[in-house]
């Protein structure tokens, strides 16, 4: 294939000094490169001159925004909120998701990593790596518990085979599942992504399984192959017991290895309870990197963002900043963080307090994130899905044969009902 200029620039960063990154990329991965001498560049160059014709947004003759004042009075934000953000997202947000990821990761204080780079949420964030590295026919390895939108992402939108492993195995996430999946097959590139706390079952790795599966990955990538590990940070933080480990993989994994990529896919959607603001971030980092290579990667990342949406919203990133600079943030989200933890502690108080439920229905484990699960016994989950919502006026949701209940969702008050409707349903239908 031949590639653009640009993108053959970025392909020599990626397979600089013995860089086996070039190899992970997909074809349009190796393809796609940030359009720096086109409208945005030239743009860019265009700044501060006294008159300006670049780029496509209207201003009035003073200079600024020209907005509509039925839309400006819904927003308390300057007017250069509706102007577009950079593709790579807005430089200053970048800026302090970068100094949040390590202060809620303090191991990563003097390790190496990429600039984040701004998708339109964690969904396209997640997209945006599938188009960097998977090519029609290519493996994603996934274990068999997960969010069935990954399916959409990987195997409809780019043609990719989802292969699941084990993911629990004596009430603890499967590592040996994982390093047996990872062993299968020739020495290739292989791609992995992880998703702790996990959606639909709310478990996240130990401390030691959280070390086992950083020591498989790292021994897969030493036994030559090309290990790119996407990890869906998407409810970071919401840790509720202790053992687990509350950092994310990435801080083991980014400097594993010259063989590993780590690819943080993370946002405010789950962490920050912004759901419909549809901001998400992707951050690179492998052993060795340089500056160059990183900047390379945020490049080609925000060539896929300028190629598919253009760029995120700016509204959204402006709300974002201004909350991450406000001094109530963190003990705001300390209390809404709480408002879960109470939840999941009644959860773990209502099942202990009810030993018959066991009869009916097996509670996977869990220890962090916005949901749970339970294995009914002695019927199908779909039919006690519809039973619930039939008799029981209960909502829940059916993947891969367990039932997942989004405690994020129900008052505390109403926990046990939850619980006992399950029960009770399921007594009724095996009667």
């Amino acid at each position: 294939m031949n590639y653009n200029p640009l993108a053959e620039q970025l392909n020599a960063e990626l397979s600089a000094n013995g860089c086996s990154v070039f190899g992970m990329l997909s074809e349009q991965g190796k393809a796609i490169f940030f359009p720096s001498k086109g409208i945005l560049g030239q743009g860019a160059e265009a700044k501060g001159s006294e008159i300006n014709a670049t780029i496509g947004t209207a201003l009035e003759d003073d200079g600024s925004p020209l907005t509509l004042p039925c839309v400006q009075k819904s927003l308390n934000l300057p007017k250069n909120a509706f102007l577009y953000a950079p593709s790579y997202g807005n430089p200053d947000l970048r800026k302090a998701w970068k100094e949040q990821i390590i202060r809620k990761n303090p191991t990563l204080k003097d390790k190496e990593f990429s600039n984040p780079v701004v998708s339109c949420a964690l969904t396209h964030a997640i997209s945006c790596a599938a188009y960097l590295f998977l090519d029609a026919g290519d493996e994603v390895i996934i274990p068999d518990l997960y969010w069935d939108n990954y399916e959409l992402v990987f195997e409809n939108g780019r043609g990719a085979k989802i292969s699941t492993f084990n993911t629990f195995k004596n009430g603890g996430f499967d590592t040996e599942a994982l390093r047996n999946a990872l062993a299968s097959g020739k020495t290739s590139k292989k791609v992995v992504l992880l998703n702790f706390p996990n959606n639909p079952t709310g478990y996240t790795a130990t401390e030691k399984e959280a070390a086992e599966i950083a020591k498989i990955l790292t021994e897969s990538a030493t036994a030559g192959n090309k290990v790119v590990a996407l990890l869906d940070d998407a409810y970071f933080g919401l840790v509720y017991e202790e053992g687990v480990t509350k950092e994310s993989l990435f801080v083991k994994l980014v400097d594993a290895h010259e063989n590993l990529l780590a690819v943080k896919l993370d946002g405010p959607t789950k962490e920050d309870y912004v759901w419909g603001f549809r901001v998400g971030f992707m951050s690179f980092g492998f052993k060795g990197a340089t500056a160059a290579q990183l900047k390379a990667l945020e490049s080609k990342a925000a060539g896929i963002v300028r190629g598919n949406i253009s760029n995120a919203p700016s509204i959204s990133q402006k709300i974002l900043l201004a909350a991450y600079q406000s001094e109530e943030y963190l003990k705001e989200k300390e209390e809404k963080y709480n408002t879960l933890k109470k939840r999941f502690n009644i959860i773990k108080e209502v099942l202990a307090s009810h030993p018959e439920y066991k009869d009916a229905f097996e509670a996977m484990p869990c220890n962090s994130g916005y949901f749970m699960c339970v294995k009914p016994k002695g019927v199908d989950a779909e039919e006690l899905r519809k039973v619930l919502i039939s008799d029981y006026s209960t909502g829940t949701i059916v993947l891969s044969g367990l039932v997942r209940l989004a405690f994020s969702a129900v008052p505390a008050e109403k926990l046990p009902k939850l619980f006992d409707n399950i029960y009770s349903a399921i007594k009724k239908m095996t009667k």
